[in-house]
């Protein structure tokens, strides 16, 4: 993993900056010895802001950048001039990245729309100059605002994929074998476990030029919410995928009971994953005939739909992506 590019979860410490002094300035000319105040603002400070870039999908770009640090704002001057607004810092991060304060644990806000613009540190604003208190009774004020200042602390950046369809199922169910077969992507595949070390995205083409996202889901063991194999670490990007298709292998000695298993795991970290759209997809039907698949399918929970399919000769694929498309716009 050392070496992997998928970078969901990052540790930073922000510094927005301070705002710039207000002038105490007043008017001295040749011919003008009691002008008067003519302090200008203080410019305010820089902002650190996160922008949610579609066009990416890791936090790579701030793994290596731990402090990250705004200017102040410049002070005000005389002659009415005000200090330069120092420039905000932007960081681009996926969709799906949830900010977090690291001393709380509080979540402060979600990067849920491409394109939308949240401030993780508000830069301090600039502080008035002194010809903000001139006044009929008061008409040489000696003082100005000072800036305000700028804030500071640890956040943490988690990334949750934003997917229609998450696979769900334990290592070698053919989840990856299935996101190849009906997408661009190519995650790894080879046959043994844990093949897939890091979530993959797919886009699933449908009819009438119509698609929908698919996401490869690390494969779950029994245990996997106290942190067993690496499941728990990846457990949190099924909670924004709209359904979650359950992929357990033909071959098993109890479809039932691993469907279980799985679903057990999933609600022990979260209970709310439970209240998502759920498919049932029997896997690696190509090693099966008819007569065997018609003995496993009394089998089967009754509680969901299921499909069995081959992503290696083809089938089930078509009924499967129609189950998938109509369960997403239900």
């Amino acid at each position: 993993m050392a070496s992997s590019n998928f970078i969901d979860y990052v540790k930073i410490f922000c510094r927005s900056g301070n705002g710039g002094p207000g002038s105490t300035h007043l008017r001295r000319e040749k011919y003008i010895p009691k002008g008067g105040p003519d302090g200008g603002d203080g410019g305010n400070g820089g902002s650190i802001i996160l922008h949610a870039n579609p066009q990416i999908w890791t936090l790579i770009t701030l793994k290596y950048r731990k402090h990250i640090h705004a200017e102040d704002g410049e002070a005000g001057s005389g002659a009415l001039m005000h200090g330069k607004n120092a420039p905000n810092i932007i960081l681009e991060v996926p969709v799906g990245t949830v900010a977090r304060d690291a001393e709380t644990g509080e979540t402060l806000f979600e990067m849920t729309e491409p394109g939308e613009y949240k401030t993780l540190c508000q830069g301090g604003r600039g502080g008035l100059g002194n010809d903000n208190f001139k006044s009929p009774t008061n008409q040489t004020p000696r003082y100005a605002q000072p800036g305000e200042p700028g804030v500071e602390g640890w956040y943490i950046l988690e990334l949750k994929l934003l997917a229609d369809v998450g696979l769900v199922g334990f290592p070698n169910a053919g989840k990856s074998t299935l996101l190849s077969a009906v997408s661009a992507a190519r995650p790894k595949i080879a046959d043994y476990p844990f093949t897939t070390l890091e979530p993959q995205l797919g886009i699933v083409p449908y009819r009438d030029e119509k698609s929908f996202a698919m996401a490869d889901i690390p494969g779950i063991i029994e245990g996997a919410h106290e942190g067993r194999g690496i499941g728990l670490r990846f457990l949190r990007h099924i909670e924004r995928n709209s359904i979650l298709l359950f992929m357990v292998p033909a071959d098993s000695n109890d479809i039932a009971a691993d469907y279980e298993v799985l679903l057990n795991e999933l609600r022990q970290f979260n209970p709310e994953l439970l209240v998502k759209g759920r498919m049932l997809a029997v896997t690696k039907c190509d090693m099966i005939d008819d007569e065997i698949q018609a003995e496993i399918e009394p089998t089967l929970p009754k509680d969901i739909p299921h499909v069995f399919i081959s992503a290696v000769t083809g089938k089930g694929i078509t009924e499967l992506k129609d189950m998938l498309w109509k369960e997403l716009n239900r």
